[in-house]
């Protein structure tokens, strides 16, 4: 399986006061507009996603759709609360060895930390491991068998700048 881990691009501001819970936060225009550059550059890597699991908070979302919207794929996008601030990353990895298994590729769309906590666990076994995703960064890793542990490989890392260059050289 070939897992593409997006943080959430750039969103209004925490405390801004016509938002009352963080999970309604959405993403600002500007971050909407990189967002789209961003997906474009995506496109540019042929990862035609089997499968985008994405957090159901409204930034994170928004962000997923236009990935989704790039790639004509919005009948495979789904939203679960496993991919929240805090969400049960043993769990994710269960739907992804259990139902999910068969896809050969999968994007989930989260938050920080928990994302690069997620990407050490799979890499080193624990969290510790030092992980930066920048907003709109994009992460491959390649996994023969999902489970909650070591067992996957980093294939690449890239910043929300790389993927912007990727979609201009291919324009």
């Amino acid at each position: 399986m070939e897992l593409y881990v997006l943080r959430h691009a750039i969103a209004i501001q925490r405390g801004a006061p016509e938002i009352r819970h963080d999970s309604d936060r959405p993403l600002s225009g500007a971050g909407a507009k990189k967002m789209e550059r961003i997906a474009r550059g995506m496109q540019t890597l042929k990862m035609n996603p089997d499968l985008i699991l994405s957090s159901p908070y409204l930034r994170a979302r928004q962000t997923a759709e236009i990935v989704a919207r790039e790639f004509e794929a919005e009948s495979v996008l789904e939203l679960t609360p496993l991919l929240e601030p805090g969400g049960d990353h043993e769990e994710l990895m269960e739907l992804l060895a259990g139902e999910y298994a068969s896809l050969g590729r999968v994007m989930i769309v989260g938050h920080e930390p928990s994302l690069s906590e997620l990407i050490s666990r799979l890499l080193s076994g624990d969290e510790q491991m030092a992980v930066t995703m920048k907003k709109g960064g994009l992460c491959k890793l390649a996994i023969d068998a999902p489970h909650y542990g070591r067992c996957a490989t980093l294939e690449w890392l890239l910043m929300p700048r790389q993927l912007i260059r990727l979609a201009e050289a291919g324009q």
